[in-house]
């Protein structure tokens, strides 16, 4: 069973969280509505089982819930994978959303590597226009979207790259990473043979 189940909590954040590499349903409560949006769209996307709830401090703004979900992602990831017999390994997705075109590749190599060649128009993202859904949600740092995985691709030890080739729409953009995030994973952990794919016999 490819599954990840963990419990994290600090003085920050206190998140539980589920994975299923070989599919499930999903549930996400981050706190913050545009990284649920993204998180639902990674799940979608992947076909993974994924479930997490987090209680984080929202009240200063977005920073370590973002941060330590990717975190916990990519504990779950390397825990689910064990000793990766038998993957892909390698995948690569070029996804449109609109106007944006993002580039993904990935590498399960066991070593933790982000390039993220994704320049973003605008520093904020705001998921809503009336009064009440900016009260509820606020504003997203774009740059969050970097540091989500940064933290992923440390803690999975993955090797990761993104590069947008066109987009003008940040919210567009950052939702065709998560896309393209999410359709390279899923043919990465694909399981395509029985042994290590690496010629060092480990990953």
């Amino acid at each position: 069973m490819r599954t990840s189940k963990i419990e994290r909590k600090t003085r920050e954040t206190e998140i539980f969280a589920e994975l299923d590499l070989d599919g499930g349903s999903y549930e996400i409560d981050t706190g913050c509505g545009f990284l649920n949006h993204m998180l639902e769209l990674f799940a979608v996307h992947s076909g993974f089982g994924y479930k997490v709830v987090c209680k984080g401090d929202c009240d200063v703004d977005f920073h370590h819930t973002t941060e330590d979900i990717g975190i916990v992602l990519g504990e779950q990831f390397k825990e689910a994978l064990g000793d990766k017999r038998g993957i892909k390994r390698y995948a690569h997705s070029i996804i449109p959303m609109d106007e944006s075109l993002i580039l993904c590749a990935a590498d399960i190599s066991g070593r933790g590597f982000l390039n993220f060649d994704v320049e973003l128009p605008s520093a904020k993202v705001l998921d809503g226009e009336d009064e009440e859904t900016i009260k509820r949600v606020g504003l997203f740092d774009t740059e969050l979207a970097e540091e989500f995985f940064a933290a992923f691709s440390r803690c999975a030890g993955v090797t990761l790259h993104f590069k947008k080739l066109y987009g003008k729409n940040t919210h567009h953009i950052i939702e065709c990473v998560f896309k393209a995030f999410a359709r390279t994973m899923a043919e990465a952990v694909k399981v395509v043979g029985g042994g290590v794919p690496s010629s060092k016999g480990k990953l």
